[in-house]
């Protein structure tokens, strides 16, 4: 009996310590992320919404552009600098950090498709307040299409860039995905296990490996930014993480880009294996969509390459 209590007082004493350590992780990342405030609001805006306040810019003149950054708790409206200001020439030029991302709220809640379908309208409904344009990358294009296809008088032209396997987005949440889900949204060890996966070193390799084409192009002030973004509001990107891989923002799009008639334009990357299959596989099921390849670039052109991929946008414009 008395080992028995023994071993116990051991593993609630181990328990506590390992608790007491991993909070002592989750604050050094959470002050340290932060110090270079490569995110500034000092430009932006907020724009209330029903699940929280999501930061945009605003830019230009003319018929109104909505850009979407990919859907990933790094990212944020930062991966439209290099091209807003040529697009803000000809266009006004809406750039949000969606729910869950960048300086937007990061609330506690199980992210889906369907509710970025309902962020971006009524982002245009209420903010744009006529029909606009719509620039996408990877993830975001799905709930994109999905928001034009369910109502066709908000959106005009639909851009998008690196959109992901139309296989990859049919995945739907199991057991396994739905546990480690659960996993994340803990306060303490869901967010150490969160933090690990967002560490300075991991986001450099992300950029190098799925990002960038040319690694000697890569800004460290670009990959303090993402670093930053992960981990602002106490490092609440864990909620969004949480849901991608419980794979609640997967939605097969193949019926919706079947019946949309919306002008659309797909532009991947020549340096990508995979990118012709991809872009092949949408034209299958809508013959009318219009594709075009970057060169020496990967998944990002509009940081790495921003010059082509502007000349790309203005070229099916002119159409």
């Amino acid at each position: 009996m008395k080992n028995i209590k023994k071993n116990i007082r051991h593993f609630f004493l181990l328990s506590g310590l390992a608790a007491g350590c991993m909070y002592g992780f989750n604050k050094l990342i959470e002050t340290t992320s932060c110090i270079k405030k490569r995110l500034t609001v000092q430009d932006g805006y907020y724009f209330e919404w029903r699940y929280g306040k999501i930061f945009y810019t605003k830019q230009g003149t003319g018929s109104p552009i909505l850009l979407i950054h990919d859907l990933h708790p790094a990212s944020s409206s930062i991966e439209w600098n290099q091209i807003l200001k040529k697009l803000a020439k000809y266009h006004t030029v809406y750039a949000i950090d969606l729910l869950g991302c960048g300086r937007s709220d990061k609330p506690n809640l199980t992210y889906t498709n369907y509710m970025y379908v309902q962020l971006i309208t009524d982002f245009v409904k209420k903010n744009i307040q006529q029909k606009s344009d719509l620039i996408a990358t990877g993830s975001s294009c799905s709930f994109s299409l999905m928001a034009a296809h369910m109502d066709d008088t908000i959106f005009g032209k639909l851009f998008f860039i690196s959109p992901p396997s139309l296989e990859s987005l049919q995945k739907n949440p199991a057991r396994q995905t739905n546990w480690l889900k659960n996993i994340l949204e803990l306060p303490i060890i869901g967010t150490f296990l969160y933090n690990l996966q967002m560490t300075e070193d991991k986001i450099r390799k992300t950029f190098e490996k799925e990002f960038y084409f040319r690694k000697s192009l890569i800004s460290g002030n670009l990959e303090d930014s993402y670093y930053e973004a992960a981990h602002l509001d106490h490092s609440g990107g864990r909620f969004l993480y949480g849901s991608m891989i419980g794979n609640y923002t997967n939605i097969n799009i193949i019926p919706a880009l079947k019946k949309i008639e919306h002008p659309i334009f797909i532009i991947g990357s020549r340096e990508s294996d995979s990118s012709i299959r991809i872009l092949d596989s949408y034209v299958k099921y809508d013959e009318i969509i219009e594709t075009a390849y970057v060169s020496n670039c990967k998944k990002l052109p509009q940081l790495e390459v921003p010059d082509k991929l502007f000349e790309i946008i203005r070229m099916f414009y002119e159409d």
